[in-house]
């Protein structure tokens, strides 16, 4: 008997996917004011996404190595707690030196959830795995657009020192999560309840994993480079930090509804397809915004909005399917390893902005997807021999 997704667990992880990642959008919301705090330049801007980007990504694998190995539960309302507390005393610091600090502080709460909560998110979904990791991200797509919605007018009213409530949501959910420590452990492979271990064999490609990574690395230079310039490509045209982050959680909402579009045409269509159309459409979508702006450049963050973090879920179900054996630590990889590069390209990206101007930056952002575009032509069939077979097993 097959088994689908488990509403329960899903909305409770999917809700921590929220909170976790409304601090980490809370972020960009935050880098105009802490530019004018500071004087600071487009290289020192981008290097507080480098920080929050490393911090929540390279090390992610060792905490997905540590999932696989001995599971840690428990990192899944730490983390949420942790990533809270950390971006909330950042906007509050007093000098950048401490800025810097709290962002990486927030960001090893967030690499500390995804590997664990992305595990028990493919647990919960059964058999109908893209949709059920498109649900999970879509509680990310959320607190990440909220971050950046809420955060604006609570600095702009209260200063940053207002930005010390961006912990609350956070803490909140944080116990809601501990609370249901028990229900999640239900869950787990073995236990009698969901799934059977053996629908989680299959033999590791690590070659296709690796080619995988590059293609999400690309996918994340033209990621974080909006994230990081939106707002600031529309101040240096003149309009207000407000205007800028409204574009930016324009393009942020536009993934929900991406993610929801994307998990059940990857099921029903494939992931390389629909991997393959998001790399399409990104190019154009970034050049009419730089270049048209105004209405149709609003739409064209949509686009990109909608293929971007569409893809994400799809692309970590690609990941825990070219390793079937250590899916903890598949997770780790497309979410954190990955994006961690394009964090490194944001400063890369900054550097340019500040040497030539920041139009050039966004021309970068646009040319990387396309390169994405020709490896995804290179990756092997992610379902061949890793689909999960989830079963009713018996007591």
């Amino acid at each position: 008997m097959r088994a689908g997704i488990d509403r329960r667990a899903m909305a409770a992880l999917s809700s921590g996917h929220m909170a976790v990642d409304f601090a980490g959008g809370a972020l960009p919301a935050l880098l105009p004011f802490l530019k004018d705090r500071f004087g600071l330049s487009y290289t020192l801007v981008a290097v507080l996404v480098l920080a929050s980007s490393v911090s929540s990504s390279v090390i992610q694998p060792l905490f997905g190595l540590w999932s696989d190995r001995h599971g840690a539960i428990w990192l899944v309302p730490a983390g949420v707690a942790v990533g809270g507390v950390g971006i909330a005393l950042a906007s509050a610091a007093p000098a950048y030196g401490l800025v810097v600090l709290w962002v990486i502080v927030s960001g090893l709460g967030t690499a500390a959830f995804h590997p664990e909560g992305s595990k028990f998110a493919a647990y919960a979904s059964g058999d109908r795995r893209a949709s059920g990791m498109s649900l999970f991200s879509v509680g990310g797509n959320i607190g990440y657009a909220l971050g950046a919605i809420v955060t604006t007018p609570i600095v702009a009213g209260l200063g940053l020192r207002g930005g010390l409530l961006l912990m609350v949501p956070c803490l909140v959910v944080a116990g809601m999560l501990l609370r249901l420590v028990p229900f999640l452990l239900s869950l787990e492979p073995g236990e009698g309840r969901r799934l059977r271990p053996a629908a989680f064999a299959g033999r590791d490609r690590p070659g296709a994993m690796v080619l995988l990574l590059v293609i999400v690395a690309l996918r994340s230079v033209a990621w974080f480079g909006l994230l990081t310039f939106v707002p600031l490509w529309e101040v240096s045209l003149g309009h207000s930090k407000s205007f800028g982050a409204h574009l930016l959680s324009l393009m942020l909402v536009s993934g929900v509804v991406g993610t929801l579009l994307a998990g059940p045409a990857a099921d029903r269509f494939g992931r390389r397809p629909v991997l393959m159309a998001s790399n399409i459409v990104v190019p154009p979508a970034i050049l009419t915004f730089v270049l048209v702006g105004g209405v149709p450049g609003a739409v064209a963050l949509c686009v990109v909005g909608t293929a971007v973090v569409g893809t994400f879920g799809v692309t970590m179900v690609m990941s825990q399917e070219y390793l079937p054996r250590h899916i903890g630590l598949a997770s780790g990889l497309s979410i954190g390893l990955s994006i961690g590069l394009g964090g490194i390209a944001a400063v890369i990206l900054g550097a340019v902005a500040d040497s030539v101007d920041l139009e050039t930056a966004f021309y970068v952002c646009a040319a990387a997807p396309v390169l994405g575009a020709l490896l995804t032509t290179m990756l092997p069939s992610s379902r061949i021999r890793t689909r999960l077979a989830p079963e009713i097993a018996p007591s």
